[in-house]
């Protein structure tokens, strides 16, 4: 009897010999002999002719095996895992409900792909974010109705939040921002200060509360005509009498902690504050001999005492590097504005048989010192048909002294607070502007659509939460991110004045691109696009007509096996 088989034949250093052979037996011995070489043969095609000489029963794979659908799984599977570790889904609600999947959903989709509700319950079905929470069947309208739900229980979720991430004696952060707004239906929508430039659209202010990390907390909707300074009442309010907080440091920039705010600030014993001067008290300082350059050290701060504030401590800081900066923009400034005030005079001076109106000039210097905004050094001489300018050397010079000083001022005690963890505590401000960025740019809080105060007011607390998500899938993730990793505790030690610097860490990320481990560096963006290439199928064996559906997921990559881990181990307390 003759038997064929496939033989694997080592071969020393090369790669081993795949053999066709066949064995017989001959006057009582078992022999054998090669039939083919099929080393250079597709595997498949050795695969097959294996199984063909096992004698099983073969059919082309098309027919036997086929997948139904695919859909982008790794990204969603990553987001709802950290939703788990961080709690937010018993943040928004304590028990499941339809609710609670919606607003879960709508979150997640931020991160996403932020749009429309209409092209949210479109774009969720190219995914598997409809399935894994439910939501297939809901369409725009009831996710309106899932933001009215939200926003009734806007208050309970910060609540939480507080007692999260603000404890008796903690520091709190606050800062104020702006979107502009498309149409006129929305009553928050008035023109006031745009920040994001679009000057022929109204816009609706937003304040953000974090806390001493840059964690966001709560977040307040007001007007569009709203004033920075008049919010802050507002988040006294919530730290003392929502979140129940005895003792609390309030941190707000000097165009938001005004001395009428901080008069107010004053009359809540337990409630500390840390703001800065404006450029008018600091000169009014310095003309009264209060601060000079030999007050600084080699550390670059001093701390001072002055009898216009009393029962406050006030911290000057030098930074030579800043002063050389802002000398540096003030002279190309001037230049940029003398230039464009040459032409206009020029202008002026061609025009002898029909002089330029002493109004038309005027309009045209004003588009030019409202552009650079130098006004103030230069002396401006308008006549019918006459124009002439200088410089104001006595006002630069004024303003030069003030190159590189900045002074905060606090109420909080030394024992409680060293003068450099105060510059460090007002520095950390920019962690809520990081929050405002993302709010805009990441997650499209702008530009604003909704109709009803409302919903515009639902759409910025649900910009928040995905926010809040954000942040600690950026902490979790950041051996694999273009972060900072040491600059958490690089904010606490490092030199308060002088500018940051990145960690050696961090450089050397930068410059490889890639981690210790060899996978590449990403941004948060790009690596949920990674992670979106893991996909769930819909399998089907058709050589059994009636088989169900078999879900199968697509092999993770080692990389994608490292980002679930990290977010799988990242550690959260209190949740």
């Amino acid at each position: 009897m003759v038997v064929m088989y496939i033989d694997k034949v080592p071969n020393r250093d090369s790669p081993p010999a795949i053999l066709l052979r066949e064995s017989y037996r001959e006057d009582g011995k078992v022999l054998k002999r090669t039939v083919a070489n099929l080393t250079h043969w597709p595997p498949h095609v050795v695969e097959a002719i294996r199984l063909a000489l096992k004698r099983k029963k073969l059919v082309p794979m098309e027919e036997a095996f086929s997948i139904q659908r695919s859909l982008p799984h790794g990204h969603v599977e990553l987001i709802l895992s950290m939703v788990r570790k961080v709690g937010l889904d018993r943040l928004i609600g304590s028990k499941p409900c339809r609710q609670r999947d919606l607003v879960l959903a709508m979150i997640v989709e931020r991160l996403l792909r932020p749009c429309s509700k209409l092209a949210t319950t479109r774009h969720w079905h190219s995914t598997t974010l409809a399935q894994e929470l439910g939501v297939a069947d809901a369409d725009e309208d009831e996710l309106y109705e899932a933001l009215d739900w939200l926003l009734e229980r806007q208050e309970r979720i910060e609540g939480k939040l507080a007692r999260l991430h603000l404890q008796e004696g903690a520091l709190a952060r606050y800062d104020v921002s702006s979107s502009y707004y498309e149409g006129r239906a929305c009553p928050l929508a008035r023109y006031g200060h745009n920040r994001d430039g679009k000057k022929d659209k109204p816009i609706i202010v937003y304040g953000v509360l974090t806390d001493r990390g840059g964690c966001p907390v709560a977040l307040q909707v007001y007007p569009g005509n709203t004033g920075d300074p008049t919010t802050v009442p507002d988040q006294v309010e919530k730290l003392r009498d929502r979140f129940g907080l005895a003792r609390v440091t309030l941190v707000g920039d000097r165009g938001m902690l005004t001395q009428k705010q901080i008069d107010a600030l004053k009359q809540h014993p337990g409630l500390g504050w840390i703001s800065a001067l404006r450029s008018g008290a600091i000169r009014k300082l310095m003309e009264q001999g209060a601060i000079q350059k030999s007050l600084f050290d080699r550390a670059g701060l001093a701390e001072i005492a002055s009898p216009e504030y009393p029962g406050e401590r006030l911290v000057v800081c030098f930074n030579p590097l800043l002063a050389d900066e802002r000398k540096r923009k003030r002279e190309d400034l001037i230049q940029a504005t003398e230039k464009e005030l040459e032409k206009i005079e020029t202008a002026v001076r061609r025009r002898t048989r029909k002089p330029l109106p002493k109004e038309e000039i005027g309009l045209r210097v004003g588009r030019v010192v409202n552009r650079y905004k130098v006004f103030k050094h230069f002396s401006l001489h308008i006549e019918e048909g006459s124009f002439r300018w200088e410089r104001n050397e006595e006002s630069i010079v004024s303003e030069a002294a003030l190159d590189g000083l900045y002074v905060i001022r606090t109420d909080e005690p030394q024992e409680r607070l060293s003068a450099e963890d105060t510059v460090r505590a007002y520095k950390g401000l920019s962690q809520v502007e990081q929050a405002f960025r993302c709010l805009k740019t990441d997650l499209k809080a702008r530009p604003i659509y909704h109709r009803t105060e409302q919903h515009v007011k639902a759409h910025f607390f649900l910009c928040l939460l995905s926010y809040y998500l954000e942040w600690h899938l950026r902490k979790a993730l950041a051996p694999l991110l273009f972060e900072d990793e040491e600059l958490e505790n690089d904010r606490q030690t490092r030199h308060p004045v002088a500018p940051a610097k990145p960690s050696e860490s961090a450089k050397k990320k930068k410059a490889d691109r890639k981690t210790p481990e060899g996978f590449p560096i990403h941004d948060l963006g790009t690596l949920l696009a990674e992670m979106g290439t893991l996909c769930k199928n819909w399998c089907r064996f058709d050589v059994h007509p009636d088989a169900p559906l078999i879900p199968q997921m697509t092999e993770p990559t080692p990389q994608q096996d490292r980002i679930m881990n990290l977010v799988n181990a990242y550690p959260v307390t209190g949740t």
